[in-house]
């Protein structure tokens, strides 16, 4: 189908809009999860026909790249994340043409596509995976993923005492051809999601074909699902610890972050660079320090890298602070960008989030208020957005959506809600189809309802509802996104200036900017910087003569200096 394959990105890092150079530096990036976000042919179903016809409100959102969550063909054991063969599109969501319409409407509108990759495993329904449980023992493609003699008499025991993060053990035995209990094999998520064993060379030969295949259909980069997974220790030693394993997390163990992983980046790395256009990669790397993380980043591995220390702090300034100042220096001496991120497809929304007290953390059932919830997270995403280097956004978070808390038992879908002393699926509630128009039987996402069940009320929050209303979220976000790409103080640069402000304020500025941010409970007077340019709430600013301006509570101002 070489003559239905979409041109790479046309513009070059100094011509395309709203890009200064190497886009990625200061990019604004939407997630889109294609399974909830739009419906194209009323299955009930997102798919990427869907993802094509909101391509300009994506555009006219003001991002500047569309990150996609899996799309490959998958029994969908665990959404798209356990994949079968990485060079086709699953039929629920279309088909390898759908995604190269895509590529090229994105590039149409100067938007650029990331997809997800997923290497640290497999799906069980993989033809490799397949042949190895067919062919037995001896079968040399058992040497592709980890395979071991269980421990005990008769091997009745698994290999270690590795935990599976979505619960129960991280070993599953199988059975031999002839019926007869066999070796087990690794898989740190679902059962259904094998671990491929890196230290193979056909699994880099087979990965960094998958990577040319993509690159050549046109993407612009790609997600690294688990990226801080793929090797793991010598010899698989145990923890030793016990306890349940989240999946969300920064402890030191031996199946992440292990130092191995950087020869693939580097290998990748190479491979990026063939290409024209500015191809990247963005690595999900859970690290117990940013330091560590910032090893992912180096000039001659991937280009970014989640910060997910950032979005696991509270909305509290000395915390904010200090995660900022931690990060920005982390990444100096790389040379790569901070990135920022508040919510994605795996933790609690922000609104959410930020309605509980501190302390919460990134996944939670409880609503809390939704009111204060929502002011923080306005509040939160100015502040996000006025800092130097790159920024995710994820799918609903323009329309100030909340989690869903109190989905019924029988609608949920997330595999951990199905293991026992798993994380109780907490992550359906951020994967709840996203509202288009105020009313209808799925609120515009599409003609045969959703896969999941949305609140009712839940067109309150819709696109055609908030549309023109200068006080909705989603006007904020389009103002911010105007704003962040019009002033050359802001997106760009490695470091901020900090100003002396009254507790539990932060005030930060950049050439030309300023940003102050109040996360106390009550309002703060403080010396009026500027000209306002943004607030996410309403301010009164100080007369002329008085020069202060009082600042309300969880709410972030953008001033002119």
């Amino acid at each position: 189908m070489t003559q239905h394959l979409a041109a790479p990105f046309s513009g070059t890092s100094d011509d395309a809009p709203g890009h200064r150079r190497g886009w990625w530096q200061d990019a604004v990036i939407y997630q889109v999860y294609p399974r909830s976000f739009a419906d194209g042919n009323g299955d009930g179903m997102g798919d990427l026909d869907g993802v094509r016809r909101r391509l300009p409100y994506l555009a006219g959102l003001g991002v500047d790249a569309v990150w996609l969550s899996p799309f490959y063909a998958s029994p969908q054991a665990d959404a798209g994340y356990d994949v079968a063969d990485y060079r086709a599109i699953d039929p629920m969501f279309g088909t390898l043409l759908d995604a190269d319409a895509l590529i090229r409407d994105a590039h149409a509108l100067n938007l650029r596509i990331i997809v997800d990759l997923v290497p640290n495993h497999s799906s069980a329904e993989h033809e490799w995976f397949k042949r190895a449980l067919r062919e037995g023992p001896g079968s040399p493609l058992r040497e592709r993923y980890h395979f071991r003699p269980g421990k005990g008499p008769d091997g009745e025991l698994p290999p270690n005492d590795w935990e599976s993060i979505f619960g129960g053990p991280a070993w599953t035995r199988t059975t031999d051809p002839d019926g007869a209990p066999g070796d087990w094999y690794l898989h740190l998520f679902a059962p259904e999601q094998p671990d491929f064993n890196w230290d193979h060379p056909a699994v880099a030969d087979e990965f960094r074909s998958i990577l040319r295949f993509w690159l050549d259909m046109g993407v612009d980069g790609f997600r690294v699902d688990v990226a801080h997974g793929l090797v793991k220790a010598a010899g698989l030693p145990d923890i030793g610890a016990g306890g349940q394993l989240r999946l969300l997390g920064n402890d030191v163990m031996p199946f992440f972050d292990q130092d191995g992983v950087h020869e693939v980046y580097r290998q990748w790395r190479t491979i990026l660079d063939e290409y024209p256009g500015d191809r990247i990669a963005v690595a999900e790397a859970w690290t117990p320090t940013v330091e560590r993380t910032a090893n992912y980043v180096r000039p001659d591995e991937l280009h970014q890298a989640f910060n997910f220390q950032y979005l696991g702090t509270s909305w509290q300034a000395p915390a904010l602070r200090e995660v900022i100042e931690v990060s920005l220096a982390a990444m100096r001496p790389v040379g790569a960008p901070a990135t920022w991120v508040l919510s994605n497809h795996d933790v609690t929304r922000h609104a959410t989030r930020f309605a509980s007290p501190p302390g919460v953390g990134t996944q939670t059932r409880q609503a809390g208020d939704r009111t204060l919830g929502l002011r923080r997270a306005r509040a939160a995403t100015l502040l996000m957005l006025a800092l130097p280097g790159s920024a995710y956004l994820y799918q609903g978070e323009e329309l100030g959506l909340p989690d869903v808390t109190d989905l019924p038992d029988e609608a949920r879908q997330d595999p951990s809600f199905f293991r026992a002393d798993g994380q109780d699926g907490y992550r359906d509630g951020c994967r709840v189809p996203i509202p288009w128009t105020r009313e209808g039987s799925s609120y515009g996402f599409g003609t045969g309802g959703s896969w999941l069940p949305q609140p009712a009320g839940w067109g309150a929050h819709s696109v055609e509802a908030q549309t023109g209303d200068p006080d909705s979220t989603l006007e904020l976000y389009r103002a911010a996104l105007t704003v962040r790409k019009e002033h050359p103080g802001l997106g760009a640069g490695t470091a901020v200036e900090w100003y002396d402000a009254p507790e539990g304020v932060l005030v930060l500025g950049r050439p030309g900017f300023r940003c102050t941010v109040n996360t106390t409970d009550t309002p703060v007077r403080i010396a009026t910087p500027g000209r306002p340019l943004l607030a996410s709430g309403p301010i009164a600013a100080g007369e002329a003569d008085d020069g202060h301006t009082e600042l309300p509570a969880d709410t972030t101002v953008w001033w002119a200096v």
